[in-house]
């Protein structure tokens, strides 16, 4: 229960109350979250281990399905501050590591192929840490992934 309810604090802290309550919420469990959003998107959803101080944007991934099959498994990073332009980020997961697209504060994956290949890695693994040359020195966001495999699969079949 107390996972549960700190999963349900990191949707909430991380898309704010009013946001959290127009979606439905999945699972939550450790430190991951599923959600659906109106419209047809679902996702599972975590923070940056370290929480972001007061008035300073939170770092925070998800993995997005959408009904219509355009994104199975889309990862999104969301940074606290921007991505050097032209800079590229790599995700560790394990030992594994993958080169992700950047613009502006965010990262994604390259497609549907690196997709699997994340999710597979992560369900293999504990943590993962994506990393950037930021605007202002160096971005290492770090993800704890108990919960995560679970969320993904959630969010995968509410939008199948």
């Amino acid at each position: 229960m107390k996972a549960a309810a700190a999963a349900l604090a990191v949707v909430i802290g991380l898309l704010g109350a009013e946001a959290a309550a127009a979606q439905r919420l999945l699972h939550a469990g450790a430190f991951w979250a599923a959600v659906e959003r109106p419209g047809g998107t679902c996702e599972a959803v975590s923070r940056s281990e370290v929480v972001a101080a007061p008035g300073r944007p939170q770092a925070r991934a998800t993995f997005a399905f959408t009904r219509d099959g355009k994104r199975r498994g889309e990862l999104h990073f969301i940074f606290a501050r921007p991505v050097r332009p032209g800079a590229a980020a790599v995700l560790t997961v394990g030992a594994e590591s993958f080169l992700l697209v950047t613009r502006g504060t965010s990262a994604w994956s390259r497609g549907p192929a690196q997709e699997a290949a994340i999710i597979a890695a992560i369900r293999r693994s504990a943590e993962m840490r994506v990393r950037a040359r930021g605007q202002g020195g160096r971005i290492s966001d770090r993800y704890l992934l108990r919960g995560a495999p679970t969320a993904i699969d959630a969010a995968a079949l509410a939008c199948a």
